[in-house]
């Protein structure tokens, strides 16, 4: 008897985040190949970023992997709905540091909007308008504690109050000066020492990501139409902004 099997849907990643410096670029650059090295692949990279930072670091690269497209705002929909007729299981989108409609139309075409943050009151006060949009467009999400200093009581503090908006993945990211190193030649630290601190985390963050997203069914991606429509109406939150909740009780 012959026995079928699917398929795996190709997913997409956005990582988005208002404050620039969060490590966003690094993260999505390093998730991109720890998930081809975990045999996820293949992986295609989007930068939407107009800085281009991530284009930069890829055009550094001289492995092959993670493929990278050219796109822009416009080509969107086209460029991610190509790249699943030509089989790339995973498709990883970085964006710009600010809150416009462009980063609405990216987010659109999530199945999973991975948030990074370092663990400071003034970034994690600098959270909500990007969670506005995730929810506004009502797509799943995950906050990531980045460039945390190892074993300080406000990273615990920031997981806490994190919680109370949303999953916090169970991977801190540690400040360490490998990660700026590696970006510098198109590399990660996995490529450049696999056994270092780092590149477990990253490792261990792929892991849970990977799994998070591939739960998700059926993929939630939308149609061109839907991706240019703004978010529907929903009231304005008080997360993250001066005199919440959030930004009191964490941090005082």
């Amino acid at each position: 008897m012959l026995s079928f099997h699917a398929t795996p849907p190709m997913r997409v990643m956005v990582f988005a985040s208002q404050k620039g410096g969060s490590g966003k670029t690094t993260l999505a650059g390093h998730v991109a190949v720890e998930a081809e090295r975990a045999g996820a692949g293949p992986v295609a990279l989007i930068d939407a970023d107009p800085q281009g930072s991530l284009a930069k670091w890829w055009n550094a690269r001289e492995a092959r992997t993670p493929a990278f497209i050219q796109s822009q705002f416009s080509s969107l929909y086209q460029d991610i709905e190509s790249a699943r007729e030509q089989g790339f299981r995973l498709v990883v989108i970085d964006t710009p540091p600010a809150v416009t409609r462009a980063i609405s139309e990216v987010v659109a075409h999530a199945d999973l909007v991975v948030v990074p943050t370092r663990p400071s009151p003034h970034d994690l006060r600098a959270v909500g308008p990007t969670v506005d949009i995730i929810e506004g467009r009502k797509k799943q999400m995950v906050f990531v504690l980045n460039a945390a200093t190892a074993r300080a009581k406000g990273t615990m503090e920031a997981a806490i109050a994190l919680s109370q908006h949303g999953t916090v993945a169970p991977v801190t990211v540690h400040n360490r000066l490998d990660f700026a190193a590696s970006m510098i030649d198109g590399r990660t630290v996995m490529e450049i020492d696999p056994l270092a601190k780092s590149s477990a985390e990253i490792g261990d963050l792929w892991r849970y990501l990977g799994e998070r997203i591939a739960r998700l069914d059926p993929p939630q991606g939308v149609s061109a139409f839907d991706a240019n429509r703004p978010p529907a109406l929903r009231p304005v939150t008080t997360f993250g902004r001066a005199g919440s909740a959030f930004g009191r009780r964490a941090f005082g």
